[in-house]
Parts: C-alpha cells; sequence; structure tokens
C-alpha cells in the first residue's frame, strides 16, 4: 500500500487534468485517462506524462481501462448549470453520468469521486440527481455528496461544487468529507507577486513563450452582460469563480472599481479610459491552485482560459484525495490492495 504503483487510478472526462494533479500530489498514479477535447489533449500528456484516450466514453469498453482501485471525473457540467439552459439529463451531455456508472459497474474499484456543478442539486434537476445516486447505490456504493466551497480548500476564489464519492460496499464505510482548514487565500497571497501581464495578439493569438509561462490576457471589449454585475475584487478577497472563458474573465484586482449606475448596469470608475484589464491565463491558474511550471499549451488564449476554468482547483482535489488516501489504507491489507489490482 506504500507503493505509489499500488493506488492506480483511471481519469475519465479529464479536461486538462486539475482533478488529476490534486490525486497525484496525494500519492495515487494516474495510468488512464481519457477526452475527446483536442483542446486538452497536448496540455494533459505534456503536464501528467501519459497519453489521453482520446475517444468518446461512449465508444470505450469498459474492459480497455485498466484494473485500478479508483477511478475519478467530472462528467460534463454544461447541462446543469445554473448559468446555461439547465437541460440537465434531457441533454446527451447530461446522460453522460450514466456512462460514467456504466464503467463503474463494470470495473467495480474501491471508489469513486463525480464532480459537477452547484445547478445539479437545483430544484430543478435535485429529482435526477438523486436518482443518479441511487444508480450508484445500485451497483453497491455507499454514497456520500456535498456542496464545498473551494475557498474553504486553499483556493482563493468563490468556487462551489458538488463532489459524490463512493465506497465500494464491502470497504464498510462511508466517506467523510474534510473540514476547512479555516484560512482563506487572499488574491494579493495567490498573484501578488506577478508582475504586469502580456496582452495577447492580434485575434486574441497566444504571444508563444513568455518569461513566465501563460501570463497573457485578453484583449477586447466588454459586453453589456459583463458590465451588467462587478467584476472586480480587492487584494485582499477572494476572486470571483473562474469560469471556462475568457470573455467573462474577472478583473485584475489592480483595475479600476466598478461602479453600479442602474439595473444590471455598472461601469467603470474614470470611465472607459480607466485603467482594467481581465486576469491572465496563468493568473487563472494560479487561482485553480495549479503550479506554474504546469504548462497550458494552446493557440489562442481562448481556449487556456477554458480548459483553466473547466478544471477542479488542485488544492481542492488533494484535500479530498489524501482523506481518501487515508481511509484506504486503515480499510484495505497491502495484500488485499494487490489482489484488487491483479485479480
Amino acid at each position: 500500500m506504500q507503493e505509489k504503483k499500488e493506488l492506480r487510478i483511471a481519469s475519465l472526462f479529464s479536461g486538462c487534468g486539475g482533478l488529476d494533479f490534486g490525486f497525484s500530489n496525494a500519492g495515487f498514479n494516474v495510468v488512464f485517462a481519457n477526452d475527446n477535447d483536442p483542446d486538452i489533449w497536448q496540455t494533459f500528456e505534456r503536464n501528467h506524462g501519459i497519453v489521453i484516450d482520446k475517444r468518446s466514453i461512449r465508444e470505450i469498453k469498459s474492459a480497455e481501462i485498466p484494473e485500478v482501485v479508483g477511478i475519478i471525473g467530472g462528467p460534463p457540467c454544461q447541462s446543469w448549470s445554473l448559468a446555461g439552459a439547465m437541460r440537465g439529463i434531457k441533454d446527451s451531455r447530461g446522460r453522460l453520468f450514466y456512462e460514467y456508472i456504466r464503467v463503474l459497474r463494470d470495473k467495480k474499484p474501491l471508489f469513486f469521486l463525480a464532480e459537477n456543478v452547484p445547478g445539479i442539486i437545483s430544484s430543478a434537476h435535485l429529482p435526477e440527481f438523486l436518482k443518479i445516486i441511487n444508480e450508484f447505490k445500485k451497483i453497491g456504493y455507499n454514497v456520500s455528496y456535498k456542496l464545498l466551497d473551494a475557498r474553504d480548500f486553499g483556493a482563493p476564489q468563490e468556487r462551489k461544487r458538488v463532489i459524490i464519492v463512493g465506497y465500494r460496499n464491502d470497504l464498510g464505510k462511508a466517506f467523510s468529507f474534510p473540514q476547512p482548514d479555516g484560512r482563506r487565500i487572499s488574491l494579493k497571497e495567490a498573484i501578488g507577486d506577478l508582475p504586469a501581464s502580456m496582452p495577447a495578439k492580434e485575434y486574441n493569438s497566444g504571444n508563444g513563450s513568455l518569461p513566465i509561462p501563460n501570463h497573457e490576457h485578453m484583449n477586447g471589449g466588454f459586453s453589456t452582460i459583463y458590465m451588467s454585475r462587478n467584476r472586480r475584487k480587492n487584494w485582499h478577497e477572494q476572486s470571483f469563480t473562474i469560469q471556462a472563458g475568457g470573455r467573462h474573465a474577472p478583473l485584475h484586482p489592480s483595475s479600476a472599481e466598478m461602479i453600479k449606475v442602474g439595473k444590471d448596469k455598472w461601469v467603470f470608475k474614470g470611465g472607459n479610459g480607466a485603467r482594467h484589464r481581465r486576469l491572465s491565463v496563468r493568473e487563472c491558474a494560479r487561482i485553480q491552485t495549479f503550479p506554474d511550471d504546469f504548462i497550458f499549451h494552446y493557440g489562442n488564449v481562448a481556449s487556456g482560459y477554458k480548459m483553466i476554468g473547466n478544471a477542479v482547483p488542485v488544492k481542492l482535489a488533494e484535500a479530498i484525495a489524501r482523506r481518501i488516501r487515508n481511509d484506504l489504507q486503515e480499510l484495505v491489507p497491502k495484500r488485499q490492495m494487490i489482489v484488487e489490482l491483479h485479480q
């Protein structure tokens, strides 16, 4: 149980790998990853050191996934988002949860983790969500779920996510979520040491190699939707949620304040000529608690913002992974762990 190779896990809907990176930091070994989004392939493979399976999960037979002690992943969340159409299970992306369940049913790992947006437990989607939870239970898992805020676990942003963890019934234990550490990281602590960022090139193309990798920000105006609410946090606060789109990236704390002048209408203090810019790709990555040596590869900076915004904050993933690892060490003898991987 002490050797990392015995803590093999598979990752589905991997994205650029925030969840994977957190689990790796906690001592797990990601031996299989899958995502069919071409924008993330190079970033995942260069940072995690494994080749990603590039097919849709629908095309992957369970037998093609190696034997592992756990499966992690966040099925696409757009269908459940309060900011989107909220089509839920009626959307083909929403139904991908059942593909995740299919793999779990066939592989029967000791544990699983799934992650999604708060909208999945909204009144509109709660009945379907509870059906999904019941499906996890029917295939043999003791299931726990909770709405967590990433800023309680070392990520300097307001970011609420539903985390679902299941332990196989024969472990005889339910997962207990870690408690907040009681200290929240400010934007000053997270990004205050970074110099001014570089504007993206024409059409928001990336600058290529930079002294600080990915420290470039999206150009362009701010839509009426962007200006419908405050987008700036002060240095001593935590960021707004990092979204999967550069157009809606929060403002840098050094930007001019925003002032409310009407219903759903804000302006920059000092007018449009006042200093203001979006957070850079690297600043967003730091707020998502990716280290600076985790490099994001893209042609257009929009892709950088997207993959970072879709990721699970590394520190949040790591806090949950460490709790799971401790439970496995307590519940599963080393001899049985080896049997699990080679049965």
